[in-house]
């Protein structure tokens, strides 16, 4: 406790040059080793502990909390950003509340499975879970939207897949045009999945059928997904395009090379960009036991060098999330690899700026 007082009260300053002895940082520091005042941070890390609806392995509502130690031990100096963490980036505490009603909605949500339509307690449940949905987008929409007013960057690290929608919303709001790069292994374009309206199936589902200010998608990585969900993504002409990980497959036996593809990607993004990345749009042997793997996907050299490209194409973060990371008790790969994912997004912001 006392070593947790004390980095409390030393300045930005003082706290990296501690970064920069070479020392491990102590157990009980912020992210990325430093404890950085919120007031002080140019990026506010939201975790969020949420993973009701998820539809296959669970445990990601854990990823905040083992991100955190995780990345204690990543080397901070990045060759194309320099220092991003000088900036100053915190991670808030988390909220209790999203984790209890976490783990009491997916009671809920696997009591639902269990039931026909026509049980009696269907209706209820499902009006349940889809209110608990509801208070989770408004608690985070509610606390983006008080950082944003502050001129703070703020990103939100998952939780599955829907826990970034209040973000999203709260960006909307603040921005009159903006575009959503989307790596995943999923479309997450189901029309309330299990009829759950915000399911982590559904998260660019109401995207793009609830937040108008979103001018365009480009959605990269994507390998497995039902017909509803590539008949409503052709639904949206020229506001989406996708890149499957088919295609990205035979792009490169074809002759083509990763920049050509990243630009191809980037080209109808507008000039200000969110960038939400779930974690099985890796290639699964960097995410072992997220909840949801398919093979295939981005190695982790071409996921540096599309974040790189984004800074290098001129455009602005506003924001991003980081989802799907499930913590292994058994090992730390999936944590390690995420913190590196998240270090190399929170770059990516700051050097947008």
């Amino acid at each position: 406790m006392a070593q947790s007082i004390s980095d409390s009260v030393k300045s930005k300053q003082e706290q990296f040059a501690n970064l920069e002895s070479g020392l491990p940082p102590s157990s009980d520091a912020g992210i990325f080793g430093a404890t950085i005042k919120p007031e002080e941070a140019e990026l506010i890390l939201m975790g969020v502990p949420w993973d009701a609806t998820t539809s296959y392995g669970g445990g990601t509502s854990g990823a905040p909390v083992a991100l955190l130690p995780a990345s204690h031990q990543l080397d901070l100096e990045d060759l194309a950003f320099g220092q991003p963490y000088k900036k100053g980036i915190t991670l808030l505490p988390l909220d209790d509340q999203i984790y209890n009603l976490s783990q009491v909605t997916r009671e809920k949500v696997l009591r639902f499975r269990d039931r026909t339509s026509d049980d009696p307690e269907s209706a209820s449940l499902l009006r349940d879970i889809n209110q608990a949905s509801d208070l989770v987008n408004k608690k985070v929409e509610t606390c983006a939207a008080s950082w944003l007013s502050q001129g703070k960057s703020v990103a939100v690290i998952g939780g599955d897949h829907s826990s970034p929608f209040g973000l999203l919303a709260a960006l909307s709001k603040l921005h009159s045009e903006f575009g959503v790069l989307h790596v995943d292994a999923h479309f997450d374009l189901r029309s309330a999945y299990e009829g759950f309206e915000h399911s982590h199936a559904s998260i660019m589902h109401n995207v793009m059928s609830r937040l108008p200010n979103i001018s365009h998608i480009s959605q990269l990585g994507i390998r497995d997904f039902s017909r509803e969900e590539r008949l409503f993504h052709e639904s949206l002409g020229s506001r989406a395009r996708v890149m499957y990980s088919r295609d990205m497959g035979r792009k490169k036996a074809m002759g083509a090379n990763w920049s050509q593809m990243v630009q191809e990607i980037l080209g109808p993004l507008p000039e200000k960009i969110y960038i939400s990345f779930d974690i099985d749009g890796l290639d699964p042997s960097l995410c072992p036991t997220t909840g949801t793997p398919v093979p295939g996907g981005l190695q982790y050299e071409e996921t540096m060098y599309l974040l790189e490209a984004i800074v290098a194409s001129g455009r602005k973060v506003i924001g991003f999330d980081l989802c799907e990371v499930t913590p292994n008790p058994s090992s730390e790969w999936d944590a390690n690899v995420g913190a590196r994912i998240l270090y190399k997004l929170c770059g990516t912001l700051l050097s947008s700026l």
